[in-house]
């Protein structure tokens, strides 16, 4: 196959997919309808253009046998009155409308003949286009309730094109509000490991101070708690003693760290 051919092959694929895409079904109809009530328009016409002609004929026919018949009388007149001449001069003239006569006849027949075949035709052609016209409304009826009823399949289905709009801007949503939340989860594993400092919140000199002297008691309690473990001092006070009054001020840390040593330890 040359190249041309398959160019033409493809045009006319393309040309026939597209055509069919635009093509609706109820307006291919109502134009064929549309042509048919021309086509009988037409038909009508010619009738109506024939039976005027015979008509026309019908009335020189009568005119002509109007005139023969006229001419017989003045025969008769002429020969009763002694000229022959004149007689046989009429009786030439009616035989030469005679002829005219027979001659409309037959186009008259003709003409008559051929508006009953028009009618008929035209007949047949209303019951057609009748039928056609009938025909037409149901498959278009049938069309629009099956276009709805595939339109409204296709959006319960979520296959149309605005549904699936609407379901790829769902799972976009989706997607960044997981991305979000895995996000704000990680930050805050991060802070509360201490891997990424908090520079949103607001602190002083003073609970500086006071954060590295909880740090430092707890890692004294833990040492004292080791030592205890290990037989090397008692175990040590982590909370208030029972008795003890709220406004007694607690040991410092340096009388802790005198308790917590045993006697002969080195200095």
């Amino acid at each position: 196959m040359s190249v041309m051919k398959r160019l033409s092959m493809i045009f006319k694929s393309k040309a026939n997919k597209a055509l069919d895409k635009m093509e609706d079904p109820r307006e291919t109809l109502d134009y064929s309808y549309q042509r048919q009530l021309e086509l009988l328009q037409k038909v009508r016409r010619g009738v109506a253009d024939v039976a005027t002609s015979r008509k026309r004929v019908e009335l020189q026919i009568n005119q002509l046998e109007a005139q023969a018949a006229k001419l017989e009388n003045q025969s008769r007149q002429a020969l009763a009155a002694g000229r022959e001449d004149l007689a046989r001069e009429a009786l030439t003239r009616r035989n030469g409308l005679n002829a005219q006569i027979a001659d409309l006849r037959i186009q008259y027949n003709n003409l008559q003949g051929e508006e009953e075949k028009l009618t008929l035709a035209s007949q047949r052609l209303q019951a057609k286009v009748d039928a056609f016209r009938t025909k037409k409304e149901t498959i278009k009826a049938t069309y629009t309730a099956a276009e709805a009823q595939t339109r409204i399949n296709e959006a319960f289905s979520g296959i149309s094109e605005e549904m699936g709009d609407v379901g790829l801007a769902i799972q976009r949503a989706e997607d960044k509000t997981a991305q979000m939340q895995a996000r704000a989860g990680a930050i805050d594993e991060l802070l509360a490991s201490g891997a990424l400092d908090d520079f949103t919140g607001q602190r002083d000199d003073i609970q500086a101070e006071l954060d590295r002297m909880g740090a430092g008691a707890d890692i004294e309690l833990e040492l004292a708690r080791m030592k205890a473990e290990l037989g090397q001092g008692p175990a040590p006070r982590s909370a208030i003693e029972p008795g003890q009054q709220q406004g007694q001020a607690a040991p410092s840390a340096q009388q802790n760290t005198q308790q917590l040593r045993q006697p002969g330890e080195g200095l």
